[in-house]
C-alpha cells in the first residue's frame, strides 16, 4: 500500500473521530447541559486518535505529507511538496524480506 493510500486512510478515519468526538460534546450537552469534561474529553480523542499523522513521512526527504510549509492540512499530498516523489506509487518491500 502506498504512502498517499495509507495517509488517506487515516484522514479518513480522522474524520470519522471528529464526528464522535462532535457526537460526545452535543449528547453531553443535551442531557447533562454544558461540561467542560465532555470538551475535554472530546480535546484528548481527538489528539490520540491524530497522532498516527507524525509517521507519514516521504521515504526520500522525510518530509510529512500532511504538511504545507509551516501548516497543517488535512489531506494528504500526492506528491512530496520537498522533492517531488510521488507519494502514491507502491511501497517497495524491504531486501531482507
Amino acid at each position: 500500500m502506498s504512502l498517499y493510500a495509507q495517509a488517506t486512510r487515516h484522514a479518513r478515519r480522522m474524520l470519522g473521530v471528529l464526528v464522535l468526538a462532535a457526537g460526545l460534546v452535543l449528547v453531553t450537552d443535551r442531557f447533562y447541559g454544558h461540561s467542560s469534561l465532555a470538551f475535554a474529553a472530546a480535546i484528548v480523542m481527538l489528539l490520540v486518535a491524530n497522532a498516527p499523522m507524525l509517521r507519514f513521512n516521504c521515504p526520500r526527504c522525510g518530509k510529512n505529507a500532511f504538511f504545507r510549509g509551516p501548516f497543517v492540512v488535512p489531506w494528504p499530498n500526492r506528491t512530496c511538496s520537498r522533492c517531488g516523489h510521488d507519494l502514491g506509487s507502491p511501497t517497495p518491500k524491504n531486501a531482507d524480506g
